[in-house]
């Protein structure tokens, strides 16, 4: 009976030990564990804190980044508006300077074709001129006429010989050529009712010699008025 309170006795004392001993164990052991996981938390929050600061300032930077590209896409559309604008202008001004260059063209061509009809309509009045100039000398000899160049190159014809009382009684008309190339009579004296009906038909037959000779008839047939 002794033994067997004793063995009951020195089982008690080892669990007691026993769970004393497991206890601290354990204790050590989850201290051990807590402090591990407690370091093992606090470098993960070290680390994720550090990458969350990380992304802030990345997110930070494309922000800056996206705000830099649109106003970069704002300024690049606007001068692209003004570049728009500006060809447009350019394109305005090369059809400017297309028309100004036809119309100078144009100008040019029809100053050639006046200069052209000038100079021809001067070589018809010089060949008129002269054609008048070589038959003085017979008009003046069959005729009593004579012929004298005045001002602004107007021919002035004298016919005498007219009137029987009176031989050296002078009796004139004034001939030019008129802008067009064409005979007019500028003056007349005595005046002839009928001057401008031989101006017309000399303009449409250029039949110099009959001209002079119905205006002398002309002046003759006045003596009998």
């Amino acid at each position: 009976e002794d033994e067997i309170t004793l063995f009951e006795r020195d089982m008690k004392e080892f669990w007691i030990q026993f769970k004393i001993s497991y206890s601290a164990e354990q204790i050590n052991q989850t201290s051990a564990l807590r402090d591990l996981c407690k370091e093992t938390i606090e470098a993960l929050s070290e680390k994720w804190s550090k990458k969350l600061k990380e992304e802030d300032s990345m997110i930070d930077k494309i922000q800056e980044c996206n705000s830099e590209i649109l106003h970069q896409s704002k300024y690049v559309a606007e001068k692209e508006e003004q570049l728009t604008e500006i060809k447009s202008k350019l394109k305005e001004e090369e059809e400017q300077q297309k028309n100004l260059t036809d119309s100078i063209q144009e100008l040019k061509e029809e100053l050639m074709k006046k200069m052209e009809i000038k100079s021809s309509k001067n070589e018809a009045a010089k060949e008129k001129v002269e054609r008048v100039s070589k038959i003085k000398t017979l008009f003046k000899e069959r005729l009593g006429l004579e012929m004298r160049r005045i001002h602004d190159e107007q021919l002035q014809f004298i016919f005498r010989h007219i009137d029987h009382k009176d031989p050296d009684k002078p009796y004139m008309f004034t001939l030019s050529i008129n802008e067009q190339g064409d005979y007019e009579v500028t003056s007349c004296t005595p005046p002839l009712d009928c001057i401008a009906e031989l101006q017309l038909k000399l303009r449409e037959t250029n039949n110099f010699s009959a001209f002079v000779a119905n205006i002398r008839k002309a002046f003759t047939a006045l003596l009998y008025k």
